[in-house]
């Protein structure tokens, strides 16, 4: 049984132009960019003079020479965290953990680039902030560094890091310092000296209210010792019997009570005698 065979011939020229429709489609494609939310690129021109500085190109599609080639990074606000062993002013070894909040400059952004490299947060960003850190902990005593001047240290270390990044290209917003890790023996010293000191004021609180109370009694006992004196020198006896013969007048009014008066009392007074 003979074999049926189909020869399939393309039209004069049609690989041509299917070898040519490949070959522009890939290079549709090698040159096609699309950059994302929150991102800016930059051209490397391979056959030029290397990173394009005079332009950013923002988010969206982009056509480039397939020759040339789209450096796209972030450009939007982000962070870094890092530990550092820092030597504080007595010279004891500190660790600080912090971040970073940073972006890049984005009409600067292929200067950063062709400067820095594409790695300019290890380049650049990391070494300043290691310097900073070392130089404002270095001002400070453990205790200091574990209590009180934590927001302190954090703004001296942004001034710090935006001063050795001036011109860099970079802009650093914030840095916060998460938390600074001394050796036990001194952290534990620095925890009983605190308690103590708080200890010590509380009972300077109590001291002192226990003043204000003592001199608010004695105020209170003057006040009232003064008005007994002068009520004392007011009371002479004439004022007495009539406030006694006043009140006696009132009860002998009492509808609940029978009154008999007889003779009168020592003092003059009428002496009152009823069966309630």
């Amino acid at each position: 049984m003979a074999n049926n065979q189909v020869d399939i011939k393309f039209p004069k020229g049609g690989l041509f132009f299917i070898i040519i429709g490949v070959a522009a489609l890939i290079i549709f494609s090698k040159s096609t960019v699309t950059i994302g939310p929150g991102e800016g690129g930059v051209i490397f021109e391979t056959l030029g003079d290397g990173i394009n500085t005079d332009k950013t190109y923002s988010e969206g599609f982009h056509i480039v020479a397939p020759w040339n080639k789209m450096i796209v990074r972030k450009v939007r606000q982000q962070s870094i965290s890092d530990e550092m062993n820092v030597l504080s002013v007595n010279g004891l070894e500190v660790k600080v953990n912090g971040t970073i909040w940073y972006e890049p400059e984005f009409k600067n952004l292929g200067l950063l680039i062709k400067t820095k490299g594409e790695d300019y947060e290890r380049e650049l960003l990391d070494p300043a902030i290691n310097a900073a850190a070392r130089s404002v902990v270095g001002r400070y005593t453990p205790e200091q560094l574990y209590s009180s001047k934590r927001d302190v240290i954090e703004q001296e270390i942004l001034e710090e890091v935006q001063k050795l990044l001036k011109d860099q290209y970079l802009i650093v917003k914030r840095v916060l310092v998460e938390d600074v890790k001394l050796p036990t023996t001194i952290r534990t010293a620095i925890e009983t000296k605190l308690k103590q000191e708080q200890e010590s004021l509380e009972y300077e609180f109590r001291l002192a209210k226990a003043k204000k109370e003592a001199e608010r009694q004695k105020i209170d006992a003057e006040g009232k010792a003064t008005a007994n004196k002068i009520l004392s020198a007011s009371l002479t006896d004439k004022i007495l019997q009539e406030k006694g013969i006043e009140a006696t007048l009132k009860l002998s009014e009492s509808t609940n009570s029978k009154v008999i008066v007889i003779g009168s009392g020592k003092s003059g007074m009428p002496i009152i005698l009823g069966n309630q």
